[in-house]
């Protein structure tokens, strides 16, 4: 059964925020890259990327969300990941997981690498765009 993978585009307040969906890996993540530069191009240097439907995450996946970071960090702008906790359950489970929600895999992912420390996450919209933000711990 193929994976839709699709990134939307929307706004909060000041955040441009980027709801991904799917399985980020080779084939899909110069989509997502494309999407992050226009948005900077654009001169939008705050972004949230919505991962909590992202039901797998490869190394190039992983690439593109440091790439994306230290894109934004060069204009001193911010980026800040949706991600639920390990045992959140949130968009769908890939065919065949073992249980938890799109998104748990790339916590997984990101913490497996020991770059999860990296990013500034969250458990939701509300919070990554809130001004005083809690984000989750590493």
């Amino acid at each position: 059964m193929a994976v839709t993978f699709r990134v939307t585009y929307g706004e909060c307040g000041e955040w441009v925020v980027l709801r991904v969906a799917g399985e980020l890996d080779l084939a899909t993540s110069p989509v997502l890259r494309r999407r992050v530069h226009d948005a900077v191009a654009d001169g939008r240097h705050r972004i949230v990327l919505d991962l909590s439907e992202v039901v797998l995450c490869d190394s190039s996946g992983v690439g593109v969300l440091i790439a994306a970071r230290r894109l934004l960090r060069s204009c001193r702008g911010r980026l800040r990941l949706i991600l639920p906790g390990p045992g959140d359950v949130a968009g769908t489970s890939p065919p065949g997981g073992t249980g938890g929600g799109g998104g748990a895999h790339v916590n997984r992912v990101l913490a497996t690498l020991g770059v999860r420390r990296l990013f500034d996450v969250h458990p939701d919209l509300g919070s990554a765009t809130g001004e005083d933000p809690s984000p989750l711990s590493a």
